[in-house]
């Protein structure tokens, strides 16, 4: 790994050299991996995979994954922890530290991960020699949260793998845990000192899940209790979405490419759209999602996250804070909606019974662990505005929901009319053009345009041009999860949010679950599953002679 692609942290924080016999072990497996590499024949010697860097591998390190025996940990943690060992993209000297309530032995987890595996890894079957070596390194540890006890033996362990493996002091802690429990579990964090890098003693950092508040003032309080224990540079706020790859490609699309950037402002776009789409209920969690409902949920982060990456500035660089400090102007810019308008311009809705993907699905209120009577939604829908001199006047509209016809993530660029509508006559007068990201499932991007039908006439259709992730690269993207981890292994926030962000969205969002606590709520359910949300949905974007886009 030359100095180019060599992005671990310096500085004091991290050691100068790892035991001898763990770096030589590193070092074996970085060159078996480039052999192996080089040795596999490529029979589509695809030139767009030419010069793409392969290697990035962190510091020895232990990953301490609090909530280990729950659903997100089995899902989506474990599974892209799996796939960065298969891959040669964690180090040799590598531990996962499991903590938990549940009584396990080392072995009896490593069973348990084993058949997650089998049922969530994105790549089947499971490579057993990858497993094999990465069991070894699994360590479980039970501990109640409340139990200063098991707070001082874990620190004691990790102290005991820095000799055993050579993790060399670096610390990743992830609380894949209920939100409930995040400020216990870092008060005793930093009663033990787990939060410490001190000179030669290796790094700590913090991934910490959504959501982040349930408001902003909860947010504000969150981001307070954190702080008084972790450094706001070690701490990583996750929202997976900002992982996917169509979502970093929107950077390189935007930036790298000098033909859009100049056309990315309010004299050419007439209008946004972004819709995250979800054919699946509340899967189980009926008494989590009758604390959050969509706008906590999916608003407040991936879908506000998005709308900033879209209409933020250039950042002067990648550099982390960078990148951050734009999208934070942008959620600052963006016109908190009043009581009044949030009647006329903010839409929530929830599911009845209906039909997804040709099979009979219960209502909202039918599923396990929901109030009957629920008002909680399911969709929600909203037109904002950016008060600056980039979008001014030009709407962005939001929309988010579950039980919908189809899985879908995309944003949407739709620009102006041509000025002087030359084809007003013809056969076929062009539509305005759009270019579309999909960000899930079928990752690419769309550019829409008018063209000539062959013939003698002059007859005028729209045509796409399609830009395919998976034809194009010939491989698979990534998880999500496996590209946050690995950033935040690599010490990279770029794609994390910061806590002034965290709160300046709940800022916007706040506004709009206190004005609905106050109003009644609508007449609920007000959209079967397996349509595209309620009427009112429709009405908000036809008011202004617009339409949402079918994906």
């Amino acid at each position: 790994m030359d100095a180019r692609t060599d992005r671990r942290p310096k500085g004091p924080g991290r050691p100068a050299t790892a035991p001898p016999v763990a770096r030589t072990a590193l070092q074996l497996r970085q060159v078996a991996t480039v052999a192996r590499r080089h040795s596999r024949p490529d029979p589509d010697k695809n030139p767009l995979r030419e010069g793409l860097r392969l290697e990035r591998v962190p510091d020895p390190c232990a990953f301490v994954l609090f909530g280990a025996t729950g659903d997100l940990a089995h899902r989506k943690v474990i599974p892209a922890l799996y796939q960065l060992w298969r891959t040669n993209l964690l180090p040799a000297e590598f531990s996962l530290v499991a903590v938990a309530r549940r009584p396990y032995t080392n072995e009896s987890f490593a069973a348990e991960i084993r058949a997650s595996l089998e049922k969530y890894s994105r790549v089947q079957p499971i490579d057993e020699a990858a497993w094999a070596e990465m069991a070894k390194r699994i360590v479980y540890h039970q501990l109640d949260f409340a139990d200063d006890a098991a707070f001082d033996s874990l620190e004691t362990r990790l102290d005991e793998l820095d000799k055993e493996c050579g993790t060399a002091g670096n610390r990743l802690f992830y609380l894949a845990t209920q939100p409930s429990q995040v400020t216990e579990i870092i008060h005793q964090m930093g009663r033990v000192g787990l939060d410490h890098e001190m000179r030669g003693g290796g790094w700590r950092r913090l991934i910490v899940e959504k959501p982040f508040g349930r408001d902003f003032e909860s947010a504000r309080l969150l981001n307070h209790e954190v702080n008084k224990v972790f450094r706001e540079s070690q701490v990583y706020r996750i929202d997976h979405y900002l992982g996917k790859e169509t979502v970093r490609n929107l950077l390189v699309f935007r930036f790298g490419n000098g033909i859009f950037e100049p056309v990315w402002n309010r004299s050419y776009v007439d209008h946004v759209q972004i819709t995250v789409g979800e054919s699946i209920g509340v899967e189980g969690r009926g008494a989590f999602y009758e604390e959050t409902g969509a706008s906590r949920d999916i608003l407040q982060n991936h879908l506000l996250q998005l709308m900033t990456l879209v209409a933020m500035e250039p950042p002067s660089s990648f550099h982390a804070d960078a990148l951050r400090d734009q999208k934070l102007a942008v959620l600052r810019a963006i016109c908190i909606p009043t009581p009044d308008e949030i009647k006329h311009e903010i839409v929530r809705g929830q599911y009845g019974p209906g039909w997804v993907e040709g099979e009979p699905v219960p209502g909202y209120r039918q599923e396990p662990e929901v109030d009957p009577e629920s008002e909680t939604e399911t969709f929600v829908a909203g037109r904002f505005t950016i008060d600056d001199w980039r979008w001014s006047g030009v709407p962005f509209y939001l929309r988010a929901g579950k039980r919908l016809p189809k899985r879908a993530t995309e944003i949407a660029i739709q620009f102006k009319e041509v000025p002087l509508r030359l084809f007003r006559d013809s056969a076929g007068d062009p539509a305005p053009n759009v270019l579309a990201m999909r960000i899930q499932p079928d990752e690419g991007i769309m550019l829409r345009f008018a063209a000539k039908v062959p013939g003698l006439g002059l007859d005028v259709r729209a045509v796409n041009m399609d830009f395919a992730y998976d034809t194009s690269f010939v491989v698979d993207s990534p998880d999500a999860y496996e590209t946050l981890i690995l950033d935040a292994l690599l010490g990279d926030a770029s794609l994390f949010t910061r806590a002034d962000e965290v709160e300046a969205a709940w800022s916007v969002v706040t506004p709009i679950i206190n004005a609905w606590a106050e109003q009644p709520a609508p007449h609920f359910p007000d959209y079967a599953a397996g349509s595209w949300g309620p009427e009112s949905a429709d009405q908000l974007i036809e008011r202004d002679g617009r339409r949402w886009r079918r994906i």
